[in-house]
């Protein structure tokens, strides 16, 4: 029985020839599922999405000893683009109490017109655009969050007066500290830093 031997100069050969079998083989099912494997990357999809100036989002569900069911919920974004205007914030907010799940009680939501991220803590206003309380449509609300993971707190402007009041007077970006606590277990609420353009001398 003859034995087969390898020289460098053969081992060479067959490492070159699997190599090319397995790029002949990945271009075979590229081709095959219809995809162009001759057009290069377009730079715009080399790069990563632009990170955002600021961002607040999430649920979550307040602490209550009571069967109060109080729930916030955040969708606000300050684009790159505007940076140095955290009145350019947009997106959706809304909020909703009720004297127990599915009982009775007010809700509100609305546009995001302000927003404000430092670490971990986000200030947000927005306008009540829809609810089931009239006199409080069209009012300014602010909101506040510190993003802690697991232990998110959140506050609201009305924290001090027992009830939104439809205040039109409110400055954006304004609103109580996040005094309140989270149920445990709920919430994911997420804040994305602001990096504030800082003046430079000459």
């Amino acid at each position: 029985m003859s034995r087969i031997t390898f020289t460098r100069n053969s081992t060479r050969v067959l490492a070159v020839s699997a190599a090319f079998l397995v790029a002949a083989g990945a271009a075979g099912v590229a081709a095959a599922s219809g995809e162009d494997v001759t057009r290069p990357v377009p730079a715009a999809e080399q790069q990563a999405k632009p990170r955002e100036a600021a961002a607040l989002t999430g649920t979550g569900k307040m602490f209550r000893k009571t069967t109060e069911d109080v729930t916030f919920t955040f969708d606000a974004h300050l684009a790159e683009r505007h940076n140095g205007d955290p009145s350019k914030a947009t997106g959706t907010f809304k909020f909703v109490h009720l004297d127990k799940p599915g009982g009775k009680g007010g809700w509100a939501k609305g546009r995001i017109d302000c927003l404000v991220t430092g670490g971990k803590v986000a200030t947000t206003t927005g306008v009540i655009t829809e609810t089931n309380i009239k006199e409080i449509k069209g009012g300014r609300v602010g909101f506040s969050v510190h993003d802690q993971g697991k232990n998110d707190r959140v506050g609201y402007s009305w924290g001090a007066t027992g009830g939104p009041t439809g205040d039109k007077k409110l400055t954006k970006c304004n609103s109580a500290a996040p005094f309140e606590k989270l149920k445990k277990g709920t919430g994911d609420f997420h804040v994305t830093p602001w990096n504030p353009p800082y003046p430079e001398g000459d």
